[in-house]
C-alpha cells in the first residue's frame, strides 16, 4: 500500500499557500541498499542458526562444544559482524557485551553466563551523538523454556529477527551516515527479556541518545495456523500509546492536547511504516495500537520503560504449531520452529524494510529544535515556529498536518523557512515538524509546545 501525500512549497512565511501532487521520491542510495538485502542470504543465516541444535540462553553453561549451543552460536555471529567491519574502512566495530546472569526463582535456575552481540557503526558526523539501533534474540526454546539439551531450532523465533539484523550489518557497513547505528544481538528473550533489559539499563544511566529503535522478533513466516490465512504481503509494527516512561509527568500534557497517539513509540511506528513502503514493494505495514500481543513479551519493552522510542516487528499471521514447540509429529501435525515453515522472500522484504527506515533516520538531519505553537489569540489559522537542528545540513523543513481523527500525516508542507502560518485552525488539526537533508532524508517528526 503506498501513501500518497499534498506536497505544499511556501516560499515565505506569510505567503500563499499553493498546492500540488507529488509522490515522495526514493533516495537512489538508499534503493540500491534495499536491492541488496537478498533471500538466499538470510536464508543462509538461517540454515546456520538452526545448525547449532540448541540456543537455548542456559545451553551457555555447556561452553566446550564449538558446534553446539548458544555460546558457539553467538561467537559465529561476532564473526559475521568483524568480517562485515572489514568493509566499513573502520567505522564498524563488533563485540560482545558479556555478563554473569544470577540464578533467580522464574527461568534462570543457575549462574548463566551471558552475552549480547554488538556491532556499531559509528556515524560520520561528530556532533551528531544521535543513535539508531536494530535488534532480534539469539536464542531459542522448546515447549519447556528450562529444557537446555534437546533440539530448539529457532528458525523463525527468532532466527528470522537475528538474520535480519546479520543481514542489515552485511549491507550497511560499507555506507556512510551522519548518526551511529548499532545492530544488536540479545541472549535471554525466552527466559525474560534478558539481555535487552542488560542493555537498557546500561543505555538509560550512560544517558545514551537513542531515538529510534526496531525490535524484530518472529518476522518470517507468512502463515496461520486456525485460520489458515496465507499472505506475505502484510506485517505487523507494535507500538505504545500513552508512555510508560514517567507517565504521571506527561499526562497532563497529553490530555491537554489530546496527544494520545503521538508518543515517541507511535510516532516512529508511523515514520516506519510511511518509510518502509515507500521503498518496498508489496508490502503494507500495518499498525498495530498495542505495546505487543497477548501473552507475550518482547525485546523493546525493556528500553520503553526507560523512555527510549521502540517498537516490536513481527510478521502478520502468526503459526503457534511452529512456536515454542518441541519438534515432533502428533496426529499428522509437524511440529516445531523449523525452516521449511519459514517464506524468505517474506523475511527479505520485512529486512528491506527495516533498512529503508535506518538508513533514511541515519541520513537525514537531527529534530528542530523548541518547536512552538502560538496559542495566545483565538485565529483560525496556525502559527509554527522552531529553530533549526543541533546537527546535520538541512535543505529546508517539512511541516506536517492531520485531522485530529486522521492516524496518518495527510499532507507535507515544505519550506526554507523557521517558521509558518497556514491558513488552518490549530484546532482542528495536529501539526509536526521534521528537518529534511539535502538528499531529501526526513528526521523524525517532533510535535509542537505551546509558545505565547
Amino acid at each position: 500500500m503506498r501513501t500518497l501525500f499534498t506536497i505544499v512549497f511556501i516560499s515565505a512565511i506569510f505567503s500563499n499557500v499553493i498546492f500540488s501532487q507529488k509522490i515522495i521520491q526514493r533516495d537512489p542510495i538508499i534503493e540500491n541498499m534495499v536491492a541488496e538485502v537478498n533471500s538466499d542470504s538470510l536464508k543462509a543465516h538461517i540454515l546456520k542458526l538452526v545448525s547449532f541444535g540448541t540456543r537455548s540462553t542456559l545451553s551457555s553453561n555447556n561452553t566446550a562444544d564449538p558446534k553446539r549451543g548458544i555460546v558457539a552460536a553467538r561467537e559465529w555471529v561476532l564473526s559475521r559482524f568483524q568480517e562485515f567491519s572489514k568493509q566499513s574502512e573502520g567505522r564498524m566495530t563488533a563485540k560482545m557485551d558479556s555478563w554473569t546472569q544470577k540464578a533467580d526463582t522464574k527461568r534462570v535456575d543457575v549462574d548463566v553466563p551471558m552475552g549480547n552481540v554488538m556491532a556499531t557503526l559509528k556515524g560520520t558526523d561528530p556532533t551528531d551523538d544521535r543513535i539508531f539501533l536494530v535488534s532480534g534474540h539469539i536464542d531459542s526454546r522448546n515447549t519447556n523454556v528450562m529444557n537446555r539439551t534437546e533440539d530448539a531450532p529457532g528458525a523463525n523465533d527468532d532466527g528470522s529477527g537475528t538474520a535480519a539484523v546479520i543481514e542489515l550489518a552485511r549491507v550497511m557497513a560499507k555506507a556512510k551516515f551522519p548518526a551511529t547505528v548499532i545492530f544488536l544481538v540479545v541472549s535471554g528473550e525466552e527466559q525474560g527479556l534478558l539481555g535487552a533489559e542488560h542493555l537498557a539499563n546500561q543505555a538509560f544511566e550512560e544517558k545514551w541518545n537513542i531515538e529510534g529503535i526496531l525490535n524484530n522478533d518472529i518476522m518470517g513466516s507468512n502463515n496461520s495456523n486456525e485460520t489458515n490465512i496465507i499472505d506475505n504481503t502484510r506485517v505487523r509494527i507494535f507500538s505504545e500509546g500513552l508512555p510508560f516512561f514517567e507517565i504521571e509527568k506527561k499526562a497532563p500534557s497529553i490530555r491537554t492536547f489530546g496527544n494520545e497517539n503521538d508518543g515517541k513509540a507511535r510516532t516512529l511506528a508511523r515514520y516506519t511504516k510511511e518509510v518502509g513502503e515507500r521503498y518496498v514493494d508489496n508490502l503494507e505495514v500495518v499498525m498495530i495500537y498495542r505495546n505487543d500481543r497477548f501473552l507475550r513479551g518482547g525485546d523493546h519493552t525493556p528500553f520503553v520503560q526507560k523512555g527510549f522510542p521502540a517498537v516490536r516487528i513481527t510478521e502478520m499471521n502468526e503459526n503457534y504449531e511452529h512456536q515454542h514447540q518441541d519438534v515432533r509429529n502428533d496426529k499428522s501435525i509437524k511440529y516445531g520452529d523449523l525452516p521449511e515453515f519459514m517464506d524468505f522472500e517474506y523475511l527479505r522484504k520485512n529486512t528491506a524494510m527495516n533498512l529503508a527506515t535506518l538508513s533514511n533516520l541515519a541520513k537525514a538531519p537531527s529534530t528542530v529544535q523548541n518547536l512552538t505553537i502560538d496559542t495566545k489569540n483565538l485565529t483560525n489559522s496556525t502559527t509554527l515556529f522552531w529553530q533549526k537542528p543541533k546537527s546535520g545540513k538541512v535543505k529546508g523543513y517539512y511541516v506536517l498536518m492531520r485531522e485530529t481523527h486522521q492516524p496518518f500525516w495527510q499532507k507535507k508542507i515544505f519550506t526554507t523557512k523557521n517558521g509558518v502560518v497556514l491558513p488552518y485552525s490549530k484546532d482542528n488539526y495536529f501539526f509536526a515538524v521534521q528537518s529534511v537533508s539535502e538528499d531529501g532524508n526526513e528526521s523524525l517528526p517532533v510535535l509542537p509546545k505551546v509558545g505565547m
